[in-house]
């Protein structure tokens, strides 16, 4: 195994025996849960740091690994985000909604992989650049109606807007046929996840990006049946299936990553191996902290 790919591991966490056991008593195993959180986003933030020359790594178009690792860093820096916020046993409306974030994120780069198809890449490319196509020309539009004059925003917009497109490798032209990339459904449906899956990541995660009736319910209103609805304060705490949902989905896409960029990947097999075993622990947590959940009434 190459030296880089055997530095992206480090060593696990380890808990005493008394944190477990009072997890146990407690039915709360959020202490646990949190530092193997903590463990994956640092993974999933080497994983992104791995460089494409690396022996073990076939050659692929280098936009393509910037866009793997760019959504992989994107999982790592939002999880720290989140590691961040749920410290402080608080802002789990927020946590909730950069959960929507990193899972859609994790799956990208898994249906990326599994896909292995240049114009996959080109519509994930496209789906961000037509957007900025078309603020631009709305901006040129604005500087034609006052004859040419351009204000100094205006020129740093286009400017980013143009570099976007030039690191892009694609052209206008092509930005343009792109069929439309896939929708979240159709990526999970790729993966041959279930409805039940989207149902829980897609639908139920958009509560909290959008604000519904049932979002504010559960994270942004108290019912005080004497005087009504009152603004609830900063005091949800981060739940346990959060803690196990989002690394599950992001140890799949750094193996999935791994094993879409190894020139043999029976060589980074070891490495695999390891997010496998994260993922076994993660479930076997979930069925102590959710054993009462499913007894009967």
């Amino acid at each position: 195994m190459d030296n880089e790919a055997e530095n992206f591991l480090l060593d696990p966490p380890v808990f005493a025996d008394e944190l477990v056991e009072q997890c146990r008593q407690d039915r709360d195993f959020r202490p646990i849960l949190f530092e193997w959180y903590k463990y994956v986003g640092v993974l999933c933030s080497r994983a992104a740091c791995l460089a494409p020359d690396s022996p073990a790594f076939r050659k692929i178009p280098p936009v393509h690994y910037a866009v793997l690792i760019g959504l992989l860093n994107r999982c790592s820096r939002l999880m720290v985000a989140n590691v961040r916020l749920s410290c402080t046993g608080r802002y789990g409306e927020t946590t909730r909604l950069l959960d929507r974030s990193i899972a859609e994120t994790a799956i990208k780069v898994q249906w990326l992989c599994h896909k292995d198809d240049p114009d996959c890449f080109q519509r994930y490319l496209a789906d961000g650049l037509k957007k900025d196509l078309q603020l631009r020309r709305h901006i040129e539009d604005n500087i034609r109606k006052r004859g040419g004059d351009t204000l100094v925003i205006e020129t740093r917009m286009l400017r980013s807007i143009q570099e976007c497109i030039n690191l892009s490798g694609l052209s206008e032209e092509d930005i343009g046929d792109a069929k439309p990339l896939h929708d979240f459904a159709a990526m999970c449906r790729d993966l041959d996840l279930g409805d039940l899956f989207y149902t829980a990541i897609q639908r139920m995660g958009s509560h909290a990006v959008h604000g519904t009736w049932s979002d504010l319910i559960f994270n942004y209103l108290r019912l005080d049946h004497s005087h009504g609805f009152h603004p609830r304060d900063h005091e949800i705490e981060t739940q346990d299936v959060q803690y196990i949902v989002v690394p599950r989905l992001v140890c799949g896409a750094i193996a999935s990553f791994l094993d879409y960029v190894a020139a043999d990947p029976s060589e980074l097999r070891d490495l695999i191996s390891v997010l496998e075993g994260i993922e076994e622990r993660l479930v076997e947590i979930q069925g102590l902290a959710w054993t009462s959940d499913f007894g009967k009434e």
